[in-house]
């Protein structure tokens, strides 16, 4: 792989980077914030995030398949078809978005039960998960918007968006949760408001760059219009995907069930672990998301052999990458846990959890960079075939009895095994070139829609 080509990787990554710092600082801030109200407010505070991610889930789809396609077509030299593919994203993130909205409203009690959430942490999570409903539709286009800038290696222009809309977040989030004077604020729902705020900013600063940096401006009709015709390849990626995604989190909220069950100092410290290991896979994260733009250039160019080597090279820098930084979190633990509770009971099981993240956290980077640079490849459905049988056996199932068997760290053993199974199986996906043939018929494809 030429200089060129890992100085533009680079480039992608580092500002990937920063958007997950800034985004996991956000939700660890917040963390903190509800965390000196209660351990209650804490547990109700990631039991409702775990509902969200699962939920914009449908997001991804779009933005899985948009990234993909558009870094595809950029790379081909076939700038219409990425600029017609970008503005039928937002048609499709309006439907998704209001669909989304409406289940956040109707089905707010039926998923806190379904979590078996203690009555102290249902009833201050039940009324903060409807503030988010309205803010829910502007994620959906920011993720799509982002996306696309992201495509055109606009990353650095991302990242001034994401500071932006990020520092606006939690700026305004301990404001409005803590009070300001003889205002005593208004707890978790400050969070959700905060971020019905942010990201209608961050909606504003995307469409202002769309203009600036691609002379792309959406049209009225753009915001509504949906053709499942001419959004039929940005499926085909991302559905796959998204399938995994949905059972993936279906799984983990099984998890989550066996963990309320456990009480409420368990679901914090379930909590608070999982807020901290955020940070441990920031670096992975950042590499897999620019290694599968990159992928997707590099397949619409043709360069297949580029594309392997820097894949390899991507696996190597996240598995060491990964490890440091969950042995760092490990070590610190004792002190690194008492920014949130001084309860010891919490810190020592924490703790626990902390050094099984060590198996958990380098199985995870084949899953954050294979997956992705799989799909970019156009090998879209072994990622999404290979992983359900772990997902529904060993996440969802084994967490269940290994929870009841040996509480917590048994739920973390199950989550450290379901990650090396299926990253082991990407692996050998990748390592065996059983993507070659997709990746040739998506070079295929894109020659003859240019034709």
């Amino acid at each position: 792989m030429s200089t060129p080509e890992r100085l533009r990787l680079n480039t992608i990554a580092g500002p990937l980077l920063g958007e997950f710092l800034l985004g996991m600082t956000v939700a660890m801030g917040g963390l903190w914030l509800a965390s000196h109200e209660s351990d209650a407010a804490a547990g109700a505070f990631g039991l409702v995030n775990q509902i969200l991610e699962t939920l914009s889930v449908a997001f991804r789809v779009l933005a899985i398949g948009l990234g993909v396609m558009v870094t595809q077509y950029v790379g081909g030299g076939q700038h219409a078809a990425a600029r017609r593919v970008a503005l039928l994203a937002l048609g499709a993130s309006s439907w998704v978005g209001a669909a989304i909205m409406l289940v956040v409203v109707a089905g707010n009690d039926v998923m806190l039960d379904w979590l078996n959430a203690p009555a102290m942490v249902a009833s201050l999570a039940a009324p903060y998960l409807q503030w988010f409903a309205p803010a829910l539709l502007l994620d959906a286009y920011n993720l799509s918007m982002a996306a696309v800038l992201r495509a055109h290696l606009f990353a650095k222009d991302s990242l001034r968006i994401m500071i932006a809309m990020h520092g606006t977040h939690l700026a305004l989030a301990f404001v409005i949760m803590r009070g300001w004077g003889s205002w005593d604020g208004m707890g978790l729902e400050g969070y959700a408001i905060a971020m019905l705020v942010s990201r209608a900013l961050g909606l504003v600063l995307h469409l202002w760059f769309w203009r600036v940096r691609m002379q792309l401006t959406p049209y009225r009709q753009d915001w509504w219009r949906f053709a499942w015709v001419d959004f039929a390849p940005v499926l085909r990626v991302g559905l796959p995907g998204a399938g995994v995604e949905v059972t993936y989190r279906a799984a983990f909220m099984v998890s989550l069930a066996a963990t309320a069950r456990l009480g409420v100092t368990a679901l914090a410290t379930h909590s608070y672990t999982l807020q901290l290991l955020k940070y441990v896979l920031l670096t992975s994260m950042a590499i897999g998301w620019a290694c599968e733009i990159m992928v997707g250039r590099l397949v619409g160019a043709g360069d297949l052999r580029a594309a392997n080597g820097l894949v390899r090279k991507a696996v190597r820098n996240g598995l060491l990458a990964s490890g440091s930084l969950a042995l760092f979190a490990a070590l610190g633990a004792p002190w690194l846990m008492r920014a949130f509770t001084k309860d010891a009971a919490v810190i020592e099981a924490a703790q626990t959890l902390l050094w099984l993240s060590l198996l958990l956290e380098t199985g995870r980077v084949f899953n954050l960079i294979l997956n992705g640079a799989l799909r970019a490849t156009g090998d879209a459905i072994y990622p999404a075939v290979s992983s359900v049988a772990s997902l529904v056996l060993v996440l969802g199932v084994g967490s269940f009895w290994l929870g009841r068997l040996f509480g917590l760290p048994g739920i973390w053993l199950a989550y450290a095994l379901d990650e090396w199974i299926r990253g082991l199986l990407l692996l050998s996906r990748w390592l065996w070139r059983g993507w070659l043939p997709n990746a040739r018929n998506s070079r295929r494809r894109l020659r003859a829609e240019k034709n």
